[in-house]
């Protein structure tokens, strides 16, 4: 199961520090066995990808989580991601089809698993939302991990944030809605 395959990323941000790399660390073991919540998902299927993350705060000599998980589809766009609010001090991690989303300021938990059609793309934060893009799907959360609203889309899609509003355009199909409800309380955009 471990592999140094790609070496690790560790990003900094507000006193975190957050390692993340693409299979399990040569150190995966002793990672596992110090973490304050280590969490694994389908580790023994043979498909697919392995990722890894592990999440500290300060000097802590422990993680307050690690996550090593096994995925599919991976790889042309399909990569794994996180997003991480430090005001909340939440995290989000996409692998994929699986979203998860995690309380870390105090005792860390799970606050909950969710599921990208078709797989995941990427996170981004804007304000106090946490937007996910996914092959047939775009969503967002609140900054403290809670669900707003999912909408089904199909490539080629993209988005834009501006303020606190959403211009979405899939497949040449533009509407505009407020970032916190969602397409439900937008409008579209005639064509120029």
């Amino acid at each position: 199961m471990a592999s140094d395959a790609g070496g690790p990323v560790t990003i900094a941000v507000d006193g975190w520090i957050i390692d993340v790399q693409h299979g399990l660390p040569l150190t995966y073991g002793y990672r596992r066995q110090r973490a304050v919540l280590c969490e694994e998902f389908e580790l023994s299927l043979a498909e697919g990808d392995s990722c890894f993350l592990a999440v500290t705060k300060g000097d802590e000599p422990r993680s307050r989580l690690v996550l090593a998980q096994r995925y599919q589809p991976s790889g042309n766009g399909f990569e794994p991601g996180v997003a991480f609010v430090p005001e909340t001090g939440v995290l989000f991690a996409g692998a994929g089809t699986r979203l998860l989303a995690y309380a870390l300021s105090g005792q860390p938990e799970r606050l909950g698993e969710d599921y990208a059609r078709c797989g995941f793309w990427h996170w981004s934060v804007h304000g106090s939302a946490v937007l996910m893009a996914a092959e047939l799907e775009f969503a967002a959360w609140t900054s403290a991990g809670e669900k707003l609203w999912t909408t089904f889309v199909e490539p080629p899609w993209t988005y834009q944030v501006d303020g606190d509003q959403v211009q979405l355009d899939v497949m040449g199909r533009i509407s505009e809605f407020p970032v916190s409800s969602g397409p439900a309380g937008g409008r579209e955009v005639p064509s120029p």
